[in-house]
């Protein structure tokens, strides 16, 4: 037992620069309530409800974090921070990192009906602060979901979501042959394909769009346009 405990805190330690020591993941939050929600599931599968309600809502209350006692889990979840809602009929595998603010819900729960409603993670994924993954979905290993991204469809292995709805990055997965990204969003290298700029591109665009009216009005009117400036110009301008 103590050595599974030495591997869990090793674990967190190699996902997060922050702590100086192992000492100092003992009073994650996150920590805590992973270990309180293991006590809580097995009363839940002994049909110990109350009391494994009784300890989810401790747990809730100390930590900021509220795991369903259904829910399932595997080794080494790490949930960073706090404020994160996990559904009652969720799946967890192993090595999973979660940030800040995230929810792992289910879809129409006014309806009654019981059954799986909460997503699947699979091993290694990563869901970044403020992510939505709602509905009995599946988000694949190693898959990364950015943050605030909201996720309600089947999520590929390797893919890297973003956005709201959240869309495929379209990154191919040999392009992320990474261990770990913080926050499950690339930060500092490129995301789209090309790795270059929309904005330059919308740009572009524009300029090329404005000459071509230039030129023909200037060919109706019988003049010569003015070249239109490029964006390069337009900020030195500015």
């Amino acid at each position: 037992m103590f050595n599974s405990l030495v591997a869990y805190l090793d674990s967190i330690r190699a996902r997060d620069p922050a702590p100086r020591s192992r000492w100092e993941i003992l009073l994650y939050p996150g920590l805590w309530a992973v270990g309180l929600h293991r006590v809580a599931h097995w009363l839940f599968e002994a049909e110990l409800y109350f009391l494994a309600r009784l300890v989810n809502h401790f747990s809730r209350f100390l930590t900021a974090i509220d795991i369903h006692p259904g829910a399932k889990i595997g080794r080494n979840l790490f949930i960073d921070h706090g404020f994160t809602v996990i559904g009652e009929t969720a799946e967890i595998g192993d090595n999973v990192t979660i940030y800040q603010c995230v929810t792992l819900g289910g879809t129409n729960p006014a309806n009654g009906i019981p059954g799986k409603r909460h997503p699947t993670l699979c091993d290694n994924v990563i869901l970044g602060s403020g992510a939505q993954v709602l509905g009995p979905i599946t988000v694949g290993a190693r898959a990364r979901v950015g943050a605030n991204a909201v996720v309600t469809d089947d999520v590929p292995e390797g893919a890297t979501m973003i956005g709201l709805k959240a869309r495929s990055t379209l990154v191919p997965v040999e392009t992320w042959l990474k261990d770990f990204i913080p926050y499950g969003t690339p930060c500092k290298e490129p995301c789209e394909p090309d790795g270059g700029s929309r904005v330059d591109e919308l740009e572009s665009e524009v300029a090329a769009l404005k000459a071509q009216v230039a030129a023909l009005l200037a060919r109706e009117n019988g003049t010569t346009p003015e070249p239109e400036p490029t964006a390069s110009r337009r900020r030195t301008r500015s």
